[in-house]
């Protein structure tokens, strides 16, 4: 006989509501049949009647039974008639399929932004209003001649795009390819989602840098992948412990952010990256190098990217102009063996027919204009700004209870706190004092983390941002 789950996340009243509703939608229990009644249900199946009795109202509520003093519960005649119809159950397919919903905490936030825009927001990882160059876009789409053909574009993206960012990746990352081999996407999240999707397999075991931005998505577990972490210090991941994972685990890739990392704002040197490629090339591993923040380098520094370094064709590049420009321009790119980009290409066509052409025709005269250099100098500076006034206000609002390592670049501070406290706590106290964060868990690292973006907030904000934090870390330490 079928038993609740004890295990499982969903409660005991509702897989019973559930359970009794497939047997009732099946004709077991035919429209005006009698049902067990609470007591003797809840004997058979092991649990509190109180637990029956929950499970009965979900079913009354949706009209399914109805009871009557000394007549017992019984199935309606009226919301099924002859023959069983009603509602789908959309809560269980909201709850089905194969691919998972954010993470909780992503997705209490993103309620907490929708509710109140007037949080100070330090969740987000994109760019504010006045760090994007919208002024310099609203003029080269204004001068830009009407399109002639407006239907289906090439499966790799619109073909000046391609060149553009092939020259764009030569001058600045390093990066030596062709047009044939760019496969323009609508950001880095669906450059990986085509790679976890038609690339790997379920089952299939991958290493990532812990902690790591990726942990926060769920397209790895909703493609079945095995997730192992390499352990990051200030320095990045360290490169020979790759050899074991594969050893345990039989790794079949590797997914890194080398410069300025999502969440740890971590650079990694030179040194570790030789040795990373040498030990993907020994082992015939390929690389995914997710490189979106080389370019915020407060110092302007030319920092190379694993794909510049890289001679046997072990990396699979990705990059977009979402934190160097514009989210919404929704325009990102890969660089990879043409087989893979054809099979790549091919897959997303499937899924929407290719990019829109007006965004892609922008961002390629976005990155050949004589706008695009003037417009990282600024950016650089103000970014360096805005870390400057989160570290002042840190020191002066919690001096030894926080302690983080000061990036060089991106739009991350990683910090730990002395004191550590429940994540959920925390973010449910910042949220009533009027601000927003990440905790560190999301991120695959233990309790006591928090991650602050600093590329949203606005600089004037920054300061009364982390004074509300304060208050909020300080009321569940005393």
């Amino acid at each position: 006989m079928w038993k609740p789950d004890r295990h499982s996340k969903k409660p005991l009243y509702e897989q019973i509501a559930d359970h009794l509703e497939q047997r009732i939608s099946y004709g077991e229990f035919p429209p005006g049949s009698l049902l067990p009644s609470e007591r003797k249900l809840a004997e058979q199946l092991g649990v509190n009647r109180s637990t029956v009795i929950l499970a009965f109202g979900e079913l009354r509520s949706m009209g399914i039974i109805e009871s009557r003093p000394g007549s017992g519960t019984h199935v309606s005649k009226y919301k099924w008639g002859a023959v069983p119809k009603h509602t789908p159950n959309w809560k269980r397919y909201a709850e089905g399929g194969s691919f998972l919903p954010n993470l909780p905490f992503l997705r209490r936030i993103r309620e907490a932004l929708q509710q109140n825009p007037d949080l100070i927001d330090f969740a987000s990882g994109e760019l504010s209003a006045d760090l994007s160059p919208l002024g310099e876009i609203t003029e080269l789409m204004g001068a830009q001649p009407s399109p002639s053909y407006l239907g289906y574009d090439h499966p790799q993206g619109y073909m000046p795009l391609r060149q553009a960012v092939a020259s764009y990746l030569d001058r600045y990352r390093g990066v030596q390819t062709t047009e044939s081999s760019v496969l323009i996407t609508s950001g880095s999240q669906q450059s990986l989602y085509l790679i976890t999707q038609c690339l790997l397999s379920p089952g299939d075991a991958v290493a990532i840098e812990d902690p790591s931005y990726h942990y926060s998505l769920p397209m790895f577990q909703s493609a079945g992948l095995r997730i192992f972490g390499l352990p990051a210090d200030e320095g990045g991941i360290r490169p020979e412990e790759i050899r074991s994972l594969v050893k345990k685990h039989r790794i079949k890739m590797i997914f890194v952010n080398p410069n300025f990392q999502n969440p740890t704002g971590a650079l990694l040197p030179d040194d570790r990256r030789g040795k990373l490629l040498e030990i993907a090339s020994e082992l015939g591993l390929p690389i995914v190098e997710d490189d979106p923040y080389s370019l915020t380098d407060y110092d302007g520094l030319d920092r190379p990217s694993l794909k510049s370094m890289d001679r046997v064709g072990s990396v699979l590049y990705i990059g977009s102009l979402s934190k160097i420009a514009a989210s919404g321009l929704r325009v990102g790119w890969m660089v990879a063996p043409h087989s893979i980009v054809e099979r790549l290409a091919d897959a997303r066509q499937q899924m929407d027919f290719g990019l829109s052409v007006i965004p892609q025709q922008v961002a390629a005269r976005f990155l050949e204009s004589p706008y695009f250099e003037p417009h990282l100098e600024r950016l650089r500076m103000q970014l360096r700004l805005k870390r400057d006034l989160l570290i002042d206000a840190l020191h002066q609002a919690l001096p030894k209870l926080i302690r983080f390592h000061v990036p060089q670049g991106g739009i991350h501070l990683w910090c730990q706190l002395v004191p550590e406290v429940n994540d959920a706590k925390l973010l449910e106290e910042a949220i009533k004092k009027g601000v927003v964060f990440v905790p560190g868990s999301v991120y695959g690292s233990d309790s006591g983390y928090v991650r602050f973006t600093f590329g949203r907030a606005k600089a004037e904000n920054i300061g009364t941002g982390i004074a509300k934090f304060a208050e909020a870390l300080r009321a569940l330490i005393r």
